[in-house]
């Protein structure tokens, strides 16, 4: 087992100590991306989706990753830099914004007289298929923004 020293201090990256793990969890992406395939979101929505949560969850490595594949997605920059202040532009369809906000409830977790009045405002435009294909993209990247947080996984300049 090996680990890696970084500004967080000694971490064992959990990806290589337990591979078998990590390429479950890397079936459970795929998994993923084929449910929100099957329900009509495009690469580009649920890129931006994980963007916003890793930007939520300050993961670093994760937000390198899928800034990277929204841009190869062919979503904007403009949008992408907004993306922290979505509400307060009209850049963002409606089915996006109530994606987005099931996604910042599911990764937040507030109290419950919140997580339902967000759940309500995404079930009044997204069907309960489309709803559970969003809480998965942010139940799986919530745990790989956890992953890489806890295993001090580093940017890399390029």
């Amino acid at each position: 087992m090996s680990s890696e020293t970084s500004a967080a201090g000694r971490r064992v990256p959990i990806d290589k100590a337990h591979p078998a793990v990590y390429q479950a969890q890397l079936g459970v992406a795929k998994a993923v991306r084929h449910a929100t395939a099957e329900v009509g979101f495009d690469r580009r929505t649920v890129e931006l989706l994980n963007v916003r949560i890793s930007q939520i969850n300050r993961c670093a490595f994760c937000l390198d990753v899928h800034v990277g594949a929204a841009l190869a997605a062919g979503e904007s920059t403009q949008r992408i830099a907004v993306l922290t202040a979505w509400r307060e532009t009209s850049l963002f369809s409606p089915r996006e914004q109530a994606a987005l906000t099931l996604a910042e409830s599911i990764t937040t977790l507030p109290d419950a007289h919140t997580q339902e009045r967000d759940y309500e405002y995404a079930h009044s435009i997204l069907s309960d298929d489309e709803i559970s294909a969003v809480s998965w993209v942010a139940v799986a990247m919530n745990a790989f923004n956890r992953l890489s947080i806890v295993s001090a996984h580093q940017v890399r300049a390029r």
